[in-house]
């Protein structure tokens, strides 16, 4: 997700700074609209099983409606921070939550997989964008107080969504019979995005004309040539990004559908054991965040949360260990890498490009969610898993495997960087309590 630049023009300051009540209502706005995006974006790894069972979905498929929400990522997140810019934050939440609901309905539409990645790209054209221009309209709000907060609070919202989709089939175990009735839940979900951007343009509107809002405009072009110029530290988290994102997403994708036929879970199990990564990342976030504000150690923390899921594969996989405790073992690191990666482009990136770093940051996770979520699932057709063939599970966690170690890598060359003479400070910057 993307932080904005949050100055404000001396000569607009004749109007007093947001009041508390005020900026409250718009996070509720903001929060609403996040949870029913980050639902439309994980609903899909509880569904697998019963398009599998009822539409005769190869895991191929199933990676391919994942995959495709990502899609077309790879290309918007480098553009629509401009776009926001133009049209501003209530014209750009309106339609992308406005995309999301729509592309929700099309995927609901037919068993066809064709008629249902239709939907899913248009779902994945406004989710991330959504969750951009929701991080504007956070520092757009919050710039004169409480910013982080603002932040990790509008984050949590999000990690909300996912809850609810990853555990679906336990409180919404009814609908979970008809591979349809899901799909329709998720379309009243996404109501939520249409909801909190109508309630955001409300609050937006008339706060414009009572406060001073921060802007996040840039005035001036970024030359094409400059996009790609960043030092070795940013490169090294991107390919810490993708390495380890590479790992927890697609691994949702068929991970309900793996604990049900490799694990003999049942489905309302498989789908609390899958809830567990973003649970823990709803709580644990706030905490890492305070811990590394206090004791710094950011590298350090990313290579040894990146640690923590190399061996998680291979024990669903191979051992007869209660799956909770591998679960849990992923959603300690998903709390923690993320709480310490994304802020950590604060330090190593200078502030006026600071949005391009954010975009171009998440324009490279889209990149390889996409790549892993086909892999995967081609492997798993490849060697035919299935409930009857749970080995065939077994290429697909020597992937996700590999990819972890990747990240183990990537993390420990960033902190050669960062103990090194061109250090940026993710070691050693502190921040008083």
């Amino acid at each position: 997700m993307t932080m904005s630049d949050t100055s404000v023009e001396p000569d607009v300051l004749a109007k007093p700074a947001p009041t508390r009540a005020a900026r409250w209502l718009v996070l509720v706005a903001i929060g609403l609209a996040c949870y029913g995006g980050y639902y439309a974006f994980d609903y899909i790894g509880p569904l697998a099983p019963l398009l599998s069972r009822q539409l005769h979905f190869s895991d191929s498929d199933i990676g391919l409606l994942q995959a495709v929400y990502s899609l077309p990522n790879i290309v918007a997140m480098l553009v629509c921070g401009v776009i926001i810019d133009r049209m501003g934050t209530r014209k750009a939440l309106a339609i992308f939550g406005v995309l999301i609901f729509a592309g929700l309905g099309i995927t609901a539409l037919s068993p066809r997989l064709g008629v249902m990645a239709a939907g899913r790209l248009l779902v994945g054209s406004g989710g991330e964008a959504l969750a951009l221009a929701a991080n504007v309209g956070v520092a757009r709000w919050f710039w004169h107080d409480e910013l982080s907060l603002g932040f990790g609070l509008r984050a949590s919202a999000a990690r909300l969504g996912s809850l609810s989709a990853q555990v679906s089939p336990t409180w919404a175990s009814a609908a979970y019979t008809y591979w349809r009735w899901p799909l329709l839940l998720g379309v009243g979900f996404g109501a939520f995005c249409l909801l909190g951007a109508l309630l955001y343009w409300m609050l937006d509107a008339r706060g414009e004309r009572r406060f001073t809002l921060g802007h996040a405009a840039r005035e001036t072009k970024i030359p094409v040539g400059e996009v790609f110029r960043f030092d070795r530290s940013f490169w090294l988290i991107a390919a810490l990004c993708v390495t380890f994102y590479g790992c927890i997403f697609p691994f949702e994708t068929f991970g309900q559908k793996f604990l049900i036929e490799a694990r003999g879970v049942s489905p309302q199990t498989a789908s609390l054991l899958v809830g567990m990564e973003p649970f823990f990342s709803l709580i644990g976030m706030p905490i890492f965040g305070l811990l590394v504000d206090r004791f710094a150690h950011r590298s350090a923390l990313m290579m040894f949360g990146s640690l923590l899921i190399v061996p998680v594969f291979l024990m669903l996989g191979y051992t007869d260990i209660p799956p909770m405790i591998p679960m849990a073992m992923m959603g300690v690191a998903f709390a923690l890498v993320p709480a310490v990666m994304w802020p950590a482009l604060v330090y190593v990136v200078d502030r006026s490009r600071l949005g391009l770093a954010n975009g171009m940051l998440d324009t490279i996770q889209q990149l390889g969610l996409v790549v892993i979520n086909l892999l995967v699932g081609w492997a798993n057709d490849r060697w035919l898993a299935s409930a009857t063939n749970a080995a065939g599970y077994h290429a697909g966690m020597w992937i996700f495997t590999a990819i972890a170690v990747l990240a183990v890598v990537c993390g420990y060359a960033l902190w050669r960087v960062e103990t090194g003479p061109h250090a940026h400070g993710l070691e050693t910057i502190t921040t008083s309590l």
